[in-house]
């Protein structure tokens, strides 16, 4: 069962953004349908996303280069591009490699940014297009949830989403380290670059009331406005609004300062010396270092963020290493329950068979001794019953603790079903010869058994 789940995937270390947009898959709800319909698969799922594009399939009973070669060939084909490009920049996981990586991206800890909760709501979403489609099925069902599960864990039992690596997460994080709370603060964009854009989305996520762009063209500071909700302006009226606001993101290509600390003086006389929070991510510096020598501004720079970047990435590299432990563990609790979804079948079949034998056993008795009352004939119905389960108690505990063993499941649901002949094989007579005796028929077994008890009184 393990070597049936096989994962096929590219992402942002193992190929390049060109190779990513030509492989990436804009329809997934038919490239499922497709795959299931032109390869030796039971179950598929895909995600495909700006990083990376994973293909999670349940083989049908084909060699796994086979399952392997088709998927490679249906999505070089869908995307009208080379095989052979394909297996060069993707990776491939079967089995237990599989569900580890698969927890692993969930958890994100695969991610560009490590512990963005971006991809697992990026999961759910293909998850949930695969079941709408019938791809998803038993064992992708299973495993989707078990992600899910998985993700929760990793985000509740370790901090590796609480600390800033991004340059424009850590500038929000050292805001609200100053104004402890920026529900109602308002802020000002200087340049509307994407650093300054992203950092402006994390500021109206913690509670910004208002955002100012101002940019030198108008028509990018009206665009970005639109998007952010904000005040577009020319960047020569910067200055006159800068009392308004509380928090400063300067990201201009200017080869010169563009905030002045005289500038920043006048400003502070109109705020009544209210603090004020200056982020300058531009190289070279758009804000005059001296504007950190004012009373009540706090001015960082490009190299301080970079520190608590570094800072916040060795801290998250430990947590990474106690979310590691947590999908390991529950890779193994997978793999169990992978393990009993083999033997189910095979145990199924033991009990019914046994059930089959007693009942016709018991049907020979009755016929023997003669009509008896019906209560009698629950009696017995149950005491053969019970006998029959109770002496597959022993046999069925030890193929479930045999096939935990990893490699060890098909063997021992093999050795099984030989030897009570669940399927039904058509057994030659001479198949039981016993190299002594030179028979072993259901007669001979009753007069072994009937020597044994004499020998015993």
């Amino acid at each position: 069962m393990n070597r049936n789940i096989i994962l096929i995937g590219l992402n942002h270390r193992t190929a390049g953004v060109d190779i990513r947009e030509k492989f990436a898959l804009t329809d997934v709800e038919n490239f499922e349908k497709g795959l299931m319909a032109h390869c030796p698969v039971q179950e598929c799922m895909c995600l495909s996303t700006c990083n990376r594009v994973e293909i999670v399939v349940i083989g049908q009973r084909a060699p796994q280069h086979e399952i392997l070669d088709s998927v490679i060939q249906y999505w070089a084909g869908i995307c009208k591009g080379d095989p052979a490009l394909l297996v060069d920049n993707t990776y491939r996981h079967a089995g237990l490699d599989a569900v580890k990586h698969l927890f692993t991206v969930a958890s994100s800890l695969d991610s560009m940014v490590m512990g963005e909760p971006q991809i697992l709501g990026q999961l759910k979403d293909a998850y949930r297009k695969a079941v709408d489609e019938g791809t998803a099925k038993t064992i992708i069902n299973r495993l989707l949830h078990k992600s899910f599960s998985v993700a929760k864990r990793v985000r509740t039992e370790t901090a590796i989403a609480s600390s800033a690596v991004s340059i424009s997460f850590a500038a929000v994080e050292l805001a609200k380290k100053i104004f402890g709370n920026l529900q109602g603060t308002r802020a000002m964009l200087v340049g509307a670059g994407e650093m300054a854009e992203l950092a402006a989305t994390h500021l109206l996520q913690n509670g910004v009331q208002d955002i100012i762009i101002a940019n030198r063209t108008l028509s990018r500071a009206r665009e970005l406005a639109q998007s952010l909700g904000g005040e577009p302006i020319q960047i020569e009226n910067m200055t006159d609004r800068l009392h308004e606001v509380d928090i400063v993101i300067s990201s201009t290509g200017s080869p010169v300062a563009v905030i002045k600390a005289k500038d920043v003086k006048s400003v502070l006389r109109k705020r009544k010396n209210k603090p004020m929070f200056f982020i300058d991510i531009a190289v070279p510096r758009d804000i005059d270092p001296d504007v950190n020598q004012l009373d009540n501004v706090y001015l960082y720079d490009i190299d301080d963020l970079n520190e608590v970047v570094e800072d916040n990435m060795a801290q998250r590299q430990e947590e990474a290493n106690k979310a590691r432990a947590v999908v390991d563990m529950e890779t193994e609790t997978f793999s169990n329950w992978l393990h009993s979804l083999s033997i189910q079948p095979t145990i199924v079949d033991l009990v019914d068979k046994n059930e089959e034998i007693a009942m016709r056993e018991l049907g020979k008795t009755l016929k023997r001794i003669g009509p008896v009352d019906q209560r009698t004939r629950d009696a017995l119905e149950t005491l053969v019953l019970s006998v029959g389960r109770k002496c597959l108690h022993e046999p069925i505990c030890f193929l479930k603790r045999r096939t935990q063993e990893e490699g060890s499941a098909e063997r021992f649901i093999d050795l099984a079903r030989r030897m009570f002949n669940l399927d039904d094989e058509n057994v030659p007579d001479t198949a039981h010869l016993d190299r002594k005796s030179g028979s072993c028929s259901p007669e001979d077994i009753e007069q072994l058994i009937d020597t044994s008890k004499n020998k015993e009184q």
